[in-house]
């Protein structure tokens, strides 16, 4: 809720030094001529809502699209549609007027998502989830020719340099494995640990996840809730189960918990870590989208990030060493949207976000997003 919150505010300052362009032309008449950029709203703008972050995605459109002076429509996911309702009541409270922010649930393809993004007259569509979803989004917006900003999947990698802060880079890596239940379009699902520490990282890692505390999330104690659903983890199992087949040494989790009590009805699942598969593996190539990820060894610098940008996905990446120098080179050296050194999820809303490959089309925050949410009439004025 707080980083909900921030979205609007850092919005709303950015909004207010939005600059424009100008220039003088010379003209064969010596008089010149000037030219100016106005910005002016795209209209109507389809905010299409992942699950696992509801809030915070949802206002991370939301906000930048309001602030351009746009009216929006738009659809949560149907595993979570009660925030962005809610959202539309407090917005209501607050004194926004009727008809500037609008909610429609549904379903994706044959019901409202695909009806607002072929929509004619929606003007623009942004969208957070898997990469099939928006390549379907994407034939559908084609014969109405509308702008898309898209962040999609992804197979994060992280990788761990023997002359990291140990302590530091384990509790970083183990906290972007496993938060929300691993369900995080960041989250590296990848890691690769010079051979030097490969052995007391995975130790570490599973000492880690072993830790954890598994329960209702509104409880102090709980570490780790539950997936989004039973359906869900029945995929996230699948990989669990595809992994072993492939050959992975389980080195924790794989399964699903037994607690004798009432979380035995819900959705949750163990924390896994494997080692020894190729990097050809389905489990290593395909994003999952749960509390797991595969651990490999590397010996040189070229060769890890080699592995790392092996994917046809380019969303995140997060690098660990003391070494600065090392950290700017393999840091630029990620072919994602965002590298991390020293760090995970750690986030300037000013600063350019989204993916590359097929992990996304285009980038939100800062000036990024109020370009994409705005459009460009130049004007020219003749001296």
């Amino acid at each position: 809720i707080p980083r909900g919150a921030a979205n609007f505010r850092v919005f709303a300052d950015i909004v207010r030094t939005y600059g424009t362009e100008s220039y003088h032309l010379d003209t064969p008449d010596g008089k010149g001529a000037v030219n100016y950029a106005m910005r002016k709203p795209l209209g109507v703008v389809g905010v299409i809502a992942p699950w696992n972050l509801p809030l915070l995605l949802l206002t991370w459109k939301l906000a930048p699209a309001l602030a351009c002076g746009n009216t929006i429509v738009a659809k949560p996911s149907e595993e979570t549609p009660s925030t962005a309702t809610l959202l539309a009541e407090v917005m209501h409270e607050a004194g926004v007027p009727a008809g500037v922010y609008n909610v429609v649930h549904g379903f994706g393809p044959g019901s409202a998502g695909e009806f607002i993004t072929a929509h004619p007259e929606v003007n623009g569509i942004t969208f957070t989830g898997e990469t099939a979803t928006g390549a379907a989004i994407m034939k559908a917006v084609a014969p109405t020719v509308k702008p898309i900003s898209f962040e999609l999947g992804g197979k994060n990698p992280g990788i761990v340099f023997a002359d990291c802060d140990f302590d530091a880079a384990v509790a970083g890596m183990s906290n972007a494995i496993f938060s929300n239940t691993g369900q995080v379009c960041l989250a590296p699902e990848r890691v690769y640990v010079e051979r030097p520490i490969f052995e007391r990282f995975v130790a570490a890692l599973k000492g880690k996840a072993e830790g954890l505390v598994l329960g209702f999330p509104q409880e102090k104690n709980t570490n780790m809730g539950p997936l989004i659903s039973k359906q869900h983890r029945e995929k996230v199992l699948s990989y669990y189960e595809l992994a072993k087949k492939e050959g992975a040494k389980v080195i924790t989790g794989g399964g699903v918990p037994k607690f004798g009590d009432a979380r035995d009805n819900g959705a949750w699942i163990q924390p896994t870590l494997w080692t020894g598969l190729p990097e050809s593996a389905r489990t290593v190539r395909e994003e999952i989208f749960g509390p797991c990820a595969h651990i490999a060894p590397f010996d040189r610098e070229e060769e890890a990030v080699e592995m790392a940008n092996d994917t046809p996905y380019g969303l995140a990446s997060t690098v660990w060493t003391r070494d600065l120098s090392r950290g700017h080179r393999v840091g630029q050296a990620m072919e994602v949207g965002i590298s991390w050194v020293n760090c995970w999820f750690l986030r300037d809303l000013r600063t350019p976000f989204g993916g590359a490959k097929l992990s996304g089309i285009g980038r939100e925050g800062g000036l990024h997003s109020l370009n994409f949410y705005s459009e460009p009439t130049n004007v020219c004025i003749k001296l």
